[in-house]
């Protein structure tokens, strides 16, 4: 478990630059450039995501708590709602983008939600209850600084991004649950049939 929870650590800690340490962030533009500074933080986020995978997976198994079997089905209606939002998060703004105001976020607390729900494993628990608490406090700071004028909100581009992000969305997610989700991950998102 103290592998996972480094793991945790790191990657949460790795993408909560910007929120706690807006200063060394700066710095580190300054010392070696926007391209440098992204390369930097890519190389640290690849490195952590593979410290908390191989926690995950050597985390031993401690319930808490047994969701009810209908919280699977909830689970997979909203991780259809979060696809559709991490696709509006990648493509140029349409109505979701600009009702959501930052839909990777959204899509993300959606995800960390709907996994709180059908897992009731301590290392569940851990991995998505933190990072449904850094979607929260992420949403939290991208507010205030907008409110500062720090950012702005991406303006509204087309209609037609919103039916390529339902499209698209709806596509990830019949991929996650036929195949990708069990192949990535090693758990089939529904029983698979004797």
């Amino acid at each position: 478990m103290t592998v996972l929870i480094l793991g945790i650590i790191l990657f949460i800690g790795t993408h909560m630059v910007r929120v706690v340490a807006p200063g060394f962030r700066t710095a580190m533009v300054e010392r070696f450039g926007d391209g440098g500074w992204k390369a930097i933080h890519g190389v640290a986020s690849v490195i952590s995501l593979v410290v908390l995978v191989y926690g995950w997976q050597q985390a031993p198994v401690v319930d808490l708590w047994f969701p009810p079997k209908g919280m699977t089905h909830l689970t997979l209606t909203l991780m259809l709602f979060a696809m559709i939002c991490l696709i509006a998060g990648l493509l140029p703004a349409g109505h979701i983008a600009t009702k959501t105001k930052h839909p990777m976020v959204l899509s993300v607390k959606i995800w960390a939600l709907a996994h709180l729900l059908s897992n009731g494993d301590l290392a569940s628990v851990l991995l998505f209850g933190s990072f449904l608490a850094w979607g929260v406090i992420v949403r939290i700071s991208l507010k205030r600084r907008q409110r500062a004028g720090e950012i702005t909100l991406r303006p509204f581009v087309s209609g037609i991004y919103d039916v390529a992000a339902v499209v698209g969305g709806i596509v990830v997610w019949g991929l996650f649950i036929w195949k990708l989700h069990l192949l990535l991950i090693g758990v089939a998102p529904l029983p698979l049939p004797m």
